[in-house]
C-alpha cells in the first residue's frame, strides 16, 4: 500500500494547476472540505493515516484568504497518488449529489400546504 499527502487545494477547482492543482478540471470541484475528503477516501476502500486542519500547503502562501483551503491529510491507498485523486473528485461529486438530492427532497415536503 502507498501513501501520500493529499491537500484540498489539489482538488480545488477554482486554482490552477500552477498554484496546486493536481487532477482536471473535469475531477476536481469547488472548495472540498478536509472531511468532506477524508468520507470520499473511506468510501473507497482507502486508510486514513493522518488527518490535520490546521496545516496550510506551502504552495498558497502566494493565493489570498478566499483560496487557503487548510488541512492535510495523510492516506494509504492501493493505487497511486494521481488516479487516488481522480477517484477522490469523482466520489465526492456524487456524494454531493446524493447529498443535493435528499435535501431538495426535504425542501419539497415541507413547502406542501395541507387542503
Amino acid at each position: 500500500m502507498r501513501k501520500f499527502v493529499v491537500w484540498p487545494s489539489e482538488l480545488d477547482a477554482r486554482l490552477s494547476r500552477r498554484y496546486g492543482r493536481a487532477v482536471g478540471r473535469e475531477f476536481a470541484v469547488d472548495k472540498p472540505g478536509i472531511h468532506e475528503i477524508a468520507d470520499a477516501a473511506l468510501a473507497l476502500g482507502m486508510k486514513v493515516v493522518e488527518l490535520d486542519e490546521g496545516k496550510l500547503n506551502p504552495r498558497l502562501a502566494a493565493l489570498d484568504d478566499e483560496y487557503r483551503l487548510r488541512g492535510m491529510l495523510r492516506i494509504e491507498s492501493r493505487h497511486p497518488k494521481g488516479k487516488s485523486l481522480r477517484m477522490l473528485g469523482q466520489k465526492i461529486r456524487e456524494i454531493r449529489k446524493t447529498q443535493a438530492r435528499s435535501q431538495g427532497k426535504k425542501k419539497r415536503k415541507s413547502g406542501k400546504k395541507k387542503r
